[in-house]
């Protein structure tokens, strides 16, 4: 893939396509062909949007359970975790599954503007950080009432761990809520050192370049870029309509709050992850906790798991890849459990569990 669609974000670039070359230079593999969907799990439920109902599933694990409110991935991703852009793995309805089978309830969402969330704004472009995390505070109470917890985990996928971050205070000092995070495969580092990194990374980007970290370096002074002035290669990764998202990813530092924070906090990376790397795990526990008496962050790493939280054979970029469209492959085995007993004893010190 060589230029991002409509309807997809910036960071889905970064993450998700390593190169934006054009169509002749790319060596990207076909994408693999999506095998078909297993039936939607949960209970559909609603709660009042902008502009109409933001959608969800709600998977109950019984009274009394733990809740956790799953936050999807960057760009058009599902609350299943599948996307049209033939992402089908369905690793969030698994998630819940299996959750569920560990005494966890969850709650699956769809972003405003796209899927069940449709009809909640016409244009799922126009959309800031601010915006998702006031309609995560909105589930978060909605989960709170149905199940009467005093409190709601937020589990974040990828961009959607920067939302969790985001809806739970981890921005400009905006006050903290719900029982805990966990980050999977979530970016520990700003935007634009990642974006610079892949650019970098593939040589047929070379020409381009001078251009993308021109404009990466406007949009991180707050500026507006105007896509005219680009390469046409580069036109759709900056599209005008996603900027001001973009301009607040650059301006915030995921691992940096964590220093402050008073809750639990578990990352987990996988070591297979093609978009998001070591380094981003590295960043996270770079920034324990600096307030007296609390405990450090709980970093674990499934040493086979890929972005799509499932296991994958070592160096097989293709096999990587077809992971992403197949639904009948199942979880890395230990992520579930290990997600669940850090929920249900909240947070506290897992022993060699949070040194995987």
């Amino acid at each position: 893939m060589s230029i991002v669609p409509k309807k997809q974000h910036l960071l889905q670039a970064c993450l998700a396509i390593t190169i934006i070359a054009t169509p002749a230079a790319s060596t990207s593999p076909p994408t693999p062909q999506p095998q078909p969907l297993p039936p939607p799990i949960g209970e559909p439920v609603t709660i009042p949007g902008p502009e109409g109902p933001l959608a969800g599933s709600y998977v109950d694990a019984g009274k009394g359970a733990p809740v956790a409110i799953i936050i999807p991935g960057s760009g058009p991703t599902d609350r299943n975790g599948n996307s049209p852009m033939g992402v089908k793995a369905n690793s969030y309805a698994l998630l819940a599954q299996a959750l569920q089978s560990n005494g966890v309830s969850t709650l699956r969402i769809d972003k405003r503007g796209m899927f069940g969330s449709k009809a909640a704004l016409s244009n799922a472009n126009a959309v800031t950080m601010s915006d998702y995390s006031h309609d995560v505070r909105g589930w978060m109470k909605w989960a709170q009432q149905k199940t009467g917890a005093s409190c709601t985990w937020l589990i974040g996928h990828s961009e959607g761990g920067l939302v969790a971050l985001w809806s739970s205070g981890g921005n400009m000092g905006r006050p903290r809520s719900g029982c805990g995070l966990v980050l999977l495969a979530t970016p520990g580092r700003p935007l634009g050192i990642i974006l610079r990194e892949q650019l970098a990374a593939n040589p047929a980007n070379a020409p381009l370049l001078g251009a993308a970290n021109g404009a990466i370096s406007a949009l991180e002074a707050g500026e507006t870029v105007d896509i005219a002035t680009l390469p046409p290669a580069l036109a759709s990764l900056f599209n005008p309509e996603v900027q001001p998202f973009l301009r607040d990813l650059m301006r915030f530092d995921p691992a940096e709050p964590l220093r402050y924070r008073r809750d639990p906090v578990m990352v987990v990376s996988g070591g297979r992850d093609l978009q998001v790397t070591a380094k981003d795990r590295d960043a996270f526990a770079a920034n324990r906790s600096v307030l007296a008496g609390m405990p450090q962050r709980c970093i674990v790493t499934f040493e086979a798991m890929n972005h799509i939280l499932k296991d994958v054979p070592a160096d097989d970029r293709a096999a990587n890849l077809a992971s992403y469209a197949n639904p009948a492959l199942p979880l890395t085995p230990d992520l579930a459990p290990t997600v669940a007993q850090f929920i249900k004893t909240n947070g506290s010190r897992m022993g060699d569990e949070c040194q995987r």
